[in-house]
């Protein structure tokens, strides 16, 4: 492997080891509706962190790490004491307490870099592609010295979440519930917190105390609306952070610009492309969802126009059959009710009854008295419930009955002593679809 591969490997491995770490975190703080305390604590320990370094005189070391934990637990518990005692919203005491800090870690960091080796721009922003350069011998190799830092805290986040899987699920869920298992849900807050802390002070020196933010949050956030479950969630945010590593180095490489910045870049574009075509969460998929429903209402309409048509009719002795014009205008109008009238008559619904008209077909009918049963069964309920006036049954009966199934049909009738007529004197159709009603 020649040189230029091989930085470019080492750089990708950090980047890998970083991300991964926080997204394994970031979904917790997901879950639990905790991004901006995610970002709180990410800059509150840079005080911490610029003290520590100015004590020890060192970059690296259990001062470090030490520092960062310290401020982080601070910043959680600050973040909650404002909260409770000072009855602050918990959004405004989380921007209170992590400027704050964050304010006071820049002041210290410009007052004191000249004394260390400790350079703003690279604990902001993060180097790093400079990775690769700072190696140490290790069974014969040079291996990067970030790289053993970086894979010790990603070897810590997994064993943290081994071992506090139940707890941290519980908590993330239903902090009540674990309260009530006998769980400390603010033990289990503080081990989280400290964890994040611990996290983003090893990713300073990859990605800076700014950038980790993204991958703390939009790898967890991208595979939340990937799916429902936890653990799936959790390997598809580490496998999002993955690939925003390498496509973000190679796009950087690219574009000639900061390796940390385009990895970030790479996961927000993931994120909005899971936000358009997620399987279930999307705006693509809800979309598709509201223009089927809309399809679905509109043909609905059309049916129950015709089929009370026909009860007219019956009831008059004469044919039964409605002009397209009226069956287009009581669907609200439009080129979609035009457009539905074909689709329609292709399904077997209804059919061409001479002059413009429109009928009813067999198949047609049975899915029209389903559907004017459940408006009728509605406002019966609604007057003996609500006790609502009878010119106020029909509108909201006209929303809902086209989410009533056979099921909540029966029961609303069985509620109900199965009623024949809905309070306009109107015949509620007979269910003739097999269990949908007793015999």
């Amino acid at each position: 492997m020649d040189r230029e591969s091989l930085l470019a490997f080492w750089t990708i491995v950090a980047g890998v080891l970083c991300n991964s770490a926080c997204a394994i975190l970031g979904c917790y703080m997901v879950l639990r509706r905790m991004s901006l305390l995610g970002d709180a604590i990410s800059h509150a320990v840079l005080p911490g962190t610029v003290i520590a370094v100015v004590w020890s005189g060192q970059l690296v070391g259990w001062q470090v790490f030490a520092g960062a934990v310290a401020v982080g637990i601070l910043t959680a518990f600050l973040t909650q004491a404002l909260s409770n005692f000072g009855n602050v919203p918990e959004d405004s005491s989380m921007g209170v307490v992590f400027t704050s800090l964050f304010a006071l870690g820049v002041i210290l960091l410009n007052q004191y870099a000249s004394q260390v080796d400790l350079d703003p721009g690279c604990v902001l922003y993060g180097l790093i592609e400079f990775v690769p350069l700072d190696t140490v011998q290790w069974l014969g190799m040079e291996i990067p010295r970030a790289i053993f830092s970086l894979a010790t805290v990603a070897g810590l986040t997994v064993l943290f979440v081994t071992v506090l899987w139940k707890e941290l699920k519980i908590v993330s869920f239903d902090a009540a519930l674990a309260t009530a298992m006998g769980i400390s849900a603010i033990t289990v807050h503080y081990l989280l917190m400290a964890m994040v802390a611990v996290v983003t002070v090893a990713s300073f020196e990859a990605v800076g105390s700014i950038l980790v933010i993204a991958m703390l949050i939009v790898p967890p956030a991208t595979a939340h609306l990937l799916t429902d479950r936890l653990v799936t969630m959790q390997i598809l945010a580490v496998g999002c952070a993955c690939l925003s590593a390498i496509l973000g180095y190679y796009l950087a490489e690219y574009w000639n610009t900061s390796v940390a910045g385009m990895m970030s870049v790479v996961a927000g574009g993931l994120f909005t492309i899971s936000v358009i075509f997620a399987p279930q969460h999307g705006l693509l998929v809800k979309v598709v969802r509201k223009w089927r429903l809309t399809v679905r209402i509109i043909k609905e309409d059309i049916l129950a126009v015709l089929y009370r048509e026909e009860e007219r009719g019956r009831r008059d002795g004469r044919e039964t059959r409605l002009a397209r014009g009226v069956c287009i205008r009581f669907a609200g109008g439009g080129l979609l009710a035009r457009w539905v009238i074909p689709l329609m008559r292709g399904e077997g619904l209804i059919v061409d009854a001479g002059e413009g008209c429109l009928a009813l077909t067999d198949t047609g009918r049975r899915r029209a008295e389903s559907l004017v049963r459940s408006h009728r069964l509605w406002e019966a309920y609604l007057e003996r419930y609500f006790e609502l006036p009878r010119d106020h049954l029909h509108e909201p009966a006209s929303r809902i009955e086209h989410f009533l199934g056979p099921n909540l049909q029966q029961e609303i009738s069985e509620e109900l002593a199965a009623p024949t007529q809905d309070p306009h004197g109107q015949v509620i159709p007979k269910a003739d679809l097999p269990g949908t009603e007793k015999a």
